[in-house]
């Protein structure tokens, strides 16, 4: 028997613990086993009752099933349990629904096999469901390690250090502010969290680009902010395509409209962009030029030195800035070789 069949086969157990169609058919619809999770509303309609009293049923359908469980008058659950728990061990010992049943099953898993990995954790006495909301995504976990409160407990407290750092930060940094019996343990809580975003190794709030990139522009800050040094646009575009992006199917034409648009980048040679934090400033090799004279004052400075200074800020050849220091308008000779802002 594979994988799949053994959790289809404790789906099948535990449905044919519940005597009355009607219990079945409500558990079925609530946890979407069927193909399509429903509401209380929309059951309550369908079987003519209020939502409370959906509510009231599920809640009692549950209780038994989970005695059951524990009773072990669900045979074909045993099989189950060992199998999630041996691969929940693997991943950390908790991790997203959707991600163990991606792995027990060796493929993306379907709606409805996802919702049987979610009822199954939801009634097993061994593990630990954590449901899905704003903050956490639908999570199973072995109960040893914590009930549903314990689990979001140790969540908060990853996604509360990443904001104290307020900048992304490295499962082994994490690891030394806190006490797990190993780093893995770490990221796998990290995982469990909508609060928090991974790339490249660096956790960091979901919100930060520099974890999330959710544009074009946030994907090339995080390319020369990685590479730490100037980059010709068609190389941005390549690292951009053989990146661990989300999206990456972008055109080199709309890598380089973005980077002519937004201030972050400057253009310092031909086709060739840093970033503005390294120090960089937008202009001309002219407007460089003249920066330089301005902080020299009247008494110039060489001709050597202002080529040394421009190349520091542009990838131009020596020429350029010769052939710019000509400008008349601009700029005057003093003595020899040394060059002052024209008055």
């Amino acid at each position: 028997m594979n994988n799949a069949e053994t959790i289809t086969k404790a789906i099948s157990g535990s449905l044919n613990i519940i005597e009355q169609e009607r219990e079945r058919e409500i558990i079925s619809r609530r946890f979407g086993l069927n193909g399509h999770k429903e509401t209380l509303e929309q059951i309550g309609e369908m079987l003519s009752i209020t939502r409370e009293r959906v509510r009231q049923l599920e809640k009692a359908i549950l209780i038994r099933l989970r005695i059951a469980a524990e009773d072990g008058r669900i045979a074909e659950l045993a099989p189950a349990e060992k199998l999630i728990v041996r691969n929940l061990t693997e991943m950390g010992r908790a991790a997203r629904a959707s991600d163990l049943a991606k792995k027990i099953l060796g493929r993306e898993a379907t709606a409805v096999e996802k919702a049987n990995f979610s009822f199954l954790g939801e009634i097993s006495p061994v593990l630990t469901i954590i449901n899905e909301n704003d903050k956490y995504y639908n999570t199973i976990s072995i109960a040893e390690y914590g009930d549903e409160k314990a689990i979001r407990v140790k969540v908060d407290e990853i996604v509360n250090l990443v904001k104290a750092n307020k900048k992304p930060i490295s499962i082994d940094e994490l690891d030394s502010k806190l006490n797990y019996e190993h780093p893995s343990h770490i990221e796998a809580i990290a995982r469990l969290s909508k609060q928090l975003s991974t790339l490249n190794g660096q956790w960091g709030l979901t919100k930060w680009p520099t974890v999330n990139p959710k544009n074009i522009r946030d994907k090339i800050y995080v390319v020369l902010e990685e590479k730490h040094e100037p980059m010709h646009f068609n190389d941005i575009a390549k690292a951009i395509g053989s990146s661990d992006f989300k999206r990456k199917d972008v055109t080199v034409q709309a890598i380089h409209n973005e980077l002519i648009k937004d201030p972050r980048f400057v253009l310092i040679g031909r086709g060739i962009y840093a970033l503005d934090a390294w120090g960089y400033q937008k202009g001309t090799v002219s407007d460089i030029i003249k920066k330089i004279l301005t902080k020299a004052g009247d008494e110039g400075i060489s001709r050597k030195e202002i080529v040394k200074q421009v190349l520091k800020e542009r990838k131009v050849k020596e020429t350029t800035v010769l052939l710019n220091l000509q400008n008349k308008e601009l700029f005057t000779k003093v003595g020899k070789d040394c060059y002052k802002l024209a008055k």
